[in-house]
């Protein structure tokens, strides 16, 4: 019986995740390598693959900054009762719970050309929806409970003891922050931030609603391979998917290698 469920699984494994990576790079190289560098130099390509690096970019910045102080807020902070924190937990959860795309629709419905806070920032020259602030916010939806809940669990088996002792001791919140509790998060924050990048460049329904998809204007890397494969642009799509998928790859394996050496840090001590 174990050896039929390990098959299985490996069957499985290999239906859903072999096969269709392995399709994906025989499409990309089916013509050879120059049509497939030809699909990742064209000016769409890049220029996708640039938005796509800028977002990551600021969604990671404000990820770890935010992240981290409403962490710090939810386990420590004196205002949050007992009733509050589980709904504070609920509402970082709920990007969890629902579709990227009704996040999208609810940034379009809040921030639209038609909206009063959609017509307030156009009126000072900041446009949302369609432009790369909308795109930004739909990531930031989507990916923001990734930091919490890596640091969260950290903060939790921590306690408060240590900070209070420093506390006590007369030191500084910032200095308290830096010397006791971030050498105990810093490895959650690790994590956070490559599962923020790779969910941020992997992000295709509540950026390709908010965005438009518009080409050399509002295309991600993703949604380019989406607008490919509607135009049967089949060797391009598979191109710039097979360029997200190594990029994925590289990600988790960034990942793996920082659990292995948190451990052996962990074991050296």
């Amino acid at each position: 019986m174990r050896k039929l469920f390990i098959a299985v699984t490996v069957l499985i494994f290999v239906l859903i995740l072999i096969l269709p990576f392995s399709s994906i790079v025989v499409s990309a190289f089916q013509k050879g390598v120059g049509p497939f560098l030809e699909a990742l130099i064209r000016p769409e390509a890049i220029h996708a693959l640039t938005v796509s690096l800028v977002i990551v970019v600021i969604v990671v910045l404000l990820n770890t900054v935010f992240g981290i102080l409403l962490s710090l807020e939810i386990m420590r902070g004196t205002w949050i009762t007992k009733w509050l924190r589980p709904v504070l937990n609920v509402i970082v959860d709920l990007p969890f719970s629902v579709s990227p795309v009704i996040g999208g629709l609810m940034i379009i419905l809040l921030f639209g050309p038609n909206t009063l806070l959609g017509i307030f920032f156009e009126h000072v020259g900041v446009k949302i929806v369609f432009a790369l602030p909308g795109m930004v916010m739909a990531t930031i939806f989507v990916t923001f409970p990734l930091m919490i809940r890596e640091i969260v669990p950290v903060l939790a088996e921590l306690g408060i003891s240590s900070e209070e002792a420093s506390a006590t001791l007369g030191a500084h919140p910032l200095r308290t922050f830096f010397q006791v509790t971030w050498p105990s998060i810093r490895w959650a924050v690790c994590y956070g931030i490559v599962l923020t990048i790779a969910r941020s460049v992997g992000e295709f329904g509540a950026v390709l609603v908010v965005s438009g998809n518009i080409i050399n204007q509002t295309q991600t890397a993703t949604t380019l391979v989406y607008q490919d494969s509607v135009d049967n642009n089949i060797i391009a799509a598979n191109s710039v998917a097979l360029l997200l998928g190594l990029f994925s790859v590289t990600v988790l394996l960034i990942l793996d290698w920082l659990k292995k050496r948190k451990e052996d840090k962990f074991h050296a001590h």
